[in-house]
C-alpha cells in the first residue's frame, strides 16, 4: 500500500501515458511553467531522464526563444511563464453553448503553421468547428506572409475552422467581425485600452497585441470553409519585444497590462467561444450586428494615414468603414474605398 501511495506523488498525478510520449522539451517546459527554479537533478528525477537529456532540452528551449534563466546552485527558471496550453482545460473553460460546436481541440508542441494544418483537413460539418493550437510555430505568418514571432509560452497561436453552408455575401468583412469578437473576449478578462486597426490588427496602447489571418477554401457553389488564425502576444519578454521592434512594429503583450500572468487556456476558450457565437450571427446577419462595435474601437478614425495596395499608395484621412467593411479614405480627389491593403499612420500635418 505504501508503494501505491508513493506512485501517486504530486508530480506524477494527471499524467497519462500520452504525457510521457510528448517531446522532452515540451515536458521540461511544462515543469518550468510555474515560474520557479528547478534544479537539473530534480527535473531529471521528475521526468525519468538523465540530467544530460534535461540540459539538451533546456538548450532547445532557449534556441526557440524562451527567456530561460540558469542560476548556479538554483537551477533553471522561466520568469513570467504562463501555464502550458492543454486541450482538456480549454474545453472545460468553453461556454456550454459554444463547447457543443467544437468537435475537436488539438494542442501541438511545434507546427509549421496552425492555419496550414487545418486547411489540409476535411471541412468540419456546418455549424461545428475544429480548433488547433501550437506552442511553437516554425512558419507562423501574418498578412502578406510576414513572420509571427512566438516563443514557447509567450503567445497564443490559434486556428479554428468553420464551414458556412454557402459563401457569405460580406465574406470580406469577416476579419472585422473576428476582431470585434476577440476584443470582447479580452475585455471580459480585464485587458484595458484595446482598439482595432483596419483590416485585422488588435492594438493595446497603440501597439500591436495581435492579428487575424483568414483563409478560405470554397467551391464555386455550395459550402465554404474558412480557417481563422489568431495570434496574440501574451508574455513575450524584453528580448522578443525588441526583436519585433527592430522590424518596425511596436508590439505589446498581455502580461504588461494585467496584474497577474494571464491563463492562456482561459483566454483561448473565451476567444473561441466569442468567435463561434459571432460566426453564427455573421452567417445570419452579416456585418450589421458588429459594425457599431467596430467603429467604437476604430484606432484610425480621423487620423492621417497611407494605404498601400495592389494599385499603389494613397494618402488621406481615415473615415471609418462602410456597411461592407471597406476602409473609407478622404483624399484630395474625394473619398476612396479600399477593400484590402496595408495601413500606416502618417504624421499629422500642421497648417
Amino acid at each position: 500500500m505504501k508503494r501505491a501511495k508513493q506512485a501517486a506523488r504530486p508530480e506524477a498525478r494527471g499524467r497519462p501515458a500520452a504525457h510521457a510520449a510528448r517531446p522532452l522539451v515540451r515536458r521540461v517546459f511544462a515543469e518550468l511553467a510555474d515560474g520557479g527554479f528547478h534544479s537539473g537533478e530534480a527535473l531529471a528525477r521528475s521526468l525519468g531522464v538523465s540530467r544530460s537529456a534535461v540540459w539538451k532540452a533546456v538548450r532547445a528551449l532557449k534556441a526557440l526563444g524562451a527567456p530561460l534563466e540558469a542560476v548556479r546552485n538554483r537551477g533553471y527558471c522561466l520568469p513570467g511563464a504562463t501555464p502550458p496550453l492543454e486541450a482538456e482545460l480549454i474545453r472545460k473553460a468553453l461556454p456550454r453553448a459554444q463547447g457543443d460546436r467544437v468537435s475537436r481541440i488539438d494542442v501541438e508542441w511545434t507546427l509549421d503553421s496552425t492555419n496550414s494544418r487545418l486547411l489540409a483537413r476535411a471541412n468540419p460539418p456546418p455549424g461545428t468547428s475544429e480548433v488547433l493550437l501550437a506552442e511553437v510555430q516554425t512558419s507562423g505568418r501574418g498578412r502578406r506572409g510576414r513572420q509571427w514571432l512566438a516563443p514557447p509560452g509567450g503567445s497564443i497561436c490559434l486556428s479554428f475552422s468553420w464551414t458556412f453552408r454557402e459563401v457569405p455575401r460580406e465574406l470580406g468583412a469577416l476579419g472585422l467581425v473576428i476582431g470585434v469578437c476577440a476584443l470582447r473576449a479580452l475585455r471580459a478578462h480585464g485587458v484595458p485600452r484595446l482598439e482595432l486597426k483596419w483590416p485585422n490588427d488588435l492594438l493595446m496602447d497603440g501597439r500591436k497585441l495581435g492579428g487575424v489571418l483568414i483563409e478560405l477554401r470554397a467551391e464555386s457553389t455550395g459550402p465554404a470553409c474558412v480557417v481563422i488564425g489568431i495570434g496574440l502576444n501574451v508574455a513575450l519578454g524584453a528580448s522578443v519585444l525588441g526583436a519585433i521592434a527592430a522590424t518596425g512594429i511596436a508590439a505589446a503583450d498581455l502580461a504588461s497590462a494585467l496584474h497577474r500572468p494571464p491563463d492562456r487556456n482561459e483566454i483561448v476558450a473565451a476567444v473561441v467561444g466569442e468567435c463561434l457565437e459571432g460566426l453564427a450571427a455573421f452567417e445570419r446577419e452579416g456585418l450589421k450586428p458588429f459594425i457599431e462595435h467596430w467603429r467604437a474601437a476604430d484606432a484610425l478614425a480621423g487620423r492621417p494615414v497611407a494605404v498601400s495596395g495592389a494599385q499603389g499608395t494613397a494618402q488621406g484621412l481615415a473615415r471609418g468603414i462602410d456597411l461592407h467593411g471597406a476602409l473609407l479614405l478622404e483624399t484630395r480627389e474625394g473619398v476612396q474605398r479600399f477593400i484590402s491593403g496595408d495601413v500606416s499612420v502618417r504624421p499629422a500635418v500642421t497648417r
